[in-house]
């Protein structure tokens, strides 16, 4: 293929991933309302007695509603938009490493989604939690739903992408680019890289989330470094 026939490629697949979202996004905002106190809900709740979300702005509400749905589109159509990455890398695969098609697709939307959940569910709750212990007698903690959303997208999709680590690894060792003892040899490399991205990624300077985001990123190198040693060794064995 030409630079350009990858281009329109690269375009084809575009198109079909925003087509798959739009998708996601339409069957959302027909919940939006459940979707919105699945989210919301327990920000509410982390609040000090009597405190609660608000908006300042006529249409901020709207807009949060239709970040919502977006967000839960995403997450509904990651299969298609994961098939359609599969699709745009397959050209440039040998027959043999074709066959990996479903479990790349299946793998990289599980441990998105799996990303996602640990991040609503653990992650998020600590730094918020952090947050609205600056409360005190006389500082009232009333936050914004705008940006208290954008914190939790944050968060969410920082943690969609970093669970993407085995995926990536083990086709990287199927293909001979990586291999468990070059992993093994940089783990304090790996280790430090970790910390400068959880410190990053993470809100505030509380140490509890940042933790709570350098652990599993941790545990998914020590399983990516399985991997590479699992399916790795298996191809130089048929090579």
């Amino acid at each position: 293929m030409s630079f350009l026939d990858h281009l329109d490629e690269l375009r084809r697949r575009i198109v079909y991933s925003v087509l798959s979202i739009t998708v996601g996004f339409a069957v959302s905002f027909l919940f939006i309302t459940r979707i919105f106190d699945f989210i919301m809900r327990p920000l509410q709740e982390l609040l000090p007695p009597g405190g609660t979300l608000i908006f300042t702005e006529p249409s901020e509400a709207f807009i949060l509603y239709i970040k919502i749905a977006l967000m839960a589109g995403l997450i509904l159509a990651s299969p298609a938009v994961m098939t359609q990455v599969w699709l745009f890398i397959a050209p440039g695969l040998y027959s043999n490493e074709k066959k990996w098609a479903i479990p790349f697709i299946v793998m990289s939307s599980f441990f998105f989604v799996a990303g996602a959940a640990f991040s609503h569910y653990v992650v998020f709750p600590l730094t918020w939690r952090f947050f609205v212990s600056f409360t005190t007698d006389i500082l009232t903690f009333m936050p914004r739903i705008q940006p208290a959303f954008s914190l939790y997208l944050r968060l969410l999709l920082a943690f969609g992408l970093v669970f993407q680590m085995p995926t990536i690894v083990l086709f990287l060792a199927r293909m001979g680019m990586v291999t468990a003892g070059f992993m093994i040899r940089h783990f304090k490399y790996a280790v430090l890289a970790i910390a400068v991205i959880a410190a990053v990624a993470t809100p505030g300077g509380d140490v509890v989330p940042q933790i709570a985001m350098a652990v599993p990123m941790i545990l998914l190198y020590g399983l990516s470094i399985c991997l590479a040693w699992i399916f790795g060794k298996k191809k130089r064995t048929e090579d």
